[in-house]
């Protein structure tokens, strides 16, 4: 088969068993990934052009989206959510350095399994990007389903740890006039001119301008450098443009239709990619270290958790709301679905619109400062 039958074949089959659902729970577009892993282990490869491809489209639409509420609601509650973003991808560095030294893990395999047990493909695309090794993906696809789970698990178990429960607590929080979100309630009545109808027009300055911005370096003390590379800055310039909305009479705002689809687009180009460069040796990666890949994916996704929402309960953000950032700081939009079912609100998309992207952006440092700091 070419490249092109390759990757539409590696989708249809990813998408057939991400939406396979188990008591609730299913895995979406990261079905893909699975399916890429067994085509590059059968010796199909996908162009890296697609790949980067895929990551810009998917990093520069989630900043568009989330740039509107992300500057609001960083100014109303900038500590609380801030502070539980910062917590979450703290701990979670933490723990994977820690479980690369006891298990001697290596750095590339060890930054994966981070990005994939907080869930995050910009974390994975940032871990590519600094170790130049696609052992990353092997570890993120051993990491990411309990991931996935364990958060969606964890905010719906949770409160009844705390013997709360969570749809009264969003009565109560609506009755005291503090409703999950309502900082970021805005009343949208302008008259901009879009500047191009279709959206595409803003998405490519945004990736002209991301792209740009990936390749600035910042120094590390004592030697060494970072940069947001191709995850981070396209990300960022999204944030920025989709906080500002417009140019003078002009709308900056994209479609969300077209958002929608070309970032489900990319991510399922950038997940296939990374399979198939993951695949060849992923078996024997798992034969070589066992059980301790997977026992360090489920600690790097447990006690961030707990870590997030003691924050969250320290800035005295409401049980819903705390949730909410935890989702986000966990970067975990299956988690956030559930966290809707489970407290019968969408509000609760306010507080983890907030703090998803200092996680994704902190993700993206992280993994580098992993990669520099485990041999």
């Amino acid at each position: 088969m070419g490249t092109i039958e390759v990757l539409f074949t590696i989708a249809m089959f990813g998408y057939i068993i991400g939406n396979i659902t188990f008591k609730g729970l299913q895995l979406g577009t990261s079905g893909v990934i699975l399916i890429g892993l067994l085509f590059g282990h059968w010796g199909y490869e996908i162009p890296p052009v697609i790949q980067d491809l895929g990551l810009v489209l998917f990093v520069t639409t989630v900043g568009l989206t989330a740039g509107p509420t992300f500057f609001r609601n960083f100014r109303a509650r900038a500590f609380s959510f801030a502070g539980v973003g910062i917590g979450i991808i703290a701990a979670g560095a933490g723990v994977a350095w820690v479980t690369a030294k006891l298990f001697n893990i290596p750095s590339a395999l060890a930054v994966g399994i981070f990005s994939g047990a907080l869930t995050s493909t910009p974390g994975l695309a940032a871990a590519l990007e600094a170790t130049g090794n696609a052992i990353a993906s092997i570890g993120y696809g051993i990491a990411y389903p309990f991931g996935v789970l364990g958060v969606v698990l964890f905010v719906q178990i949770f409160p009844f740890i705390l013997r709360t429960d969570l749809k009264k607590e969003v009565e109560k929080c609506k009755q005291t006039g503090n409703s999950p979100g309502a900082e970021a309630e805005v009343t949208v009545c302008g008259k901009e001119r879009p500047i191009e109808r279709s959206g595409m027009l803003v998405l490519s300055v945004s990736l002209v301008l991301g792209l740009l911005l990936a390749e600035i370096s910042l120094p590390l003390p004592g030697g060494g450098a970072v940069r947001l590379g191709k995850a981070g800055g396209p990300l960022m310039i999204g944030l920025l443009l989709g906080h500002l909305g417009k140019i003078g009479r002009y709308s900056l705002k994209v479609p969300g239709y077209t958002l929608n689809s070309l970032r489900e687009l990319g991510l399922m180009l950038f997940l296939a990619g990374a399979g198939t460069s993951a695949g060849r040796g992923f078996l024997a990666v798992a034969a070589e270290y066992g059980w301790s890949l997977f026992v360090g994916g489920a600690v790097i996704t447990i006690i961030p958790m707990f870590i997030g929402y003691y924050i969250a309960a320290f800035f005295r953000l409401d049980l819903p709301d705390a949730l909410g950032a935890v989702c986000g700081g966990m970067t975990s939009t299956p988690a956030l679905g559930a966290l809707i079912t489970a407290s019968g609100t969408e509000d609760v998309a306010a507080s983890y619109a907030a703090a998803y992207p200092i996680a994704l952006v902190l993700v993206v440092v992280a993994s580098q400062l992993l990669t520099i700091t485990i041999p």
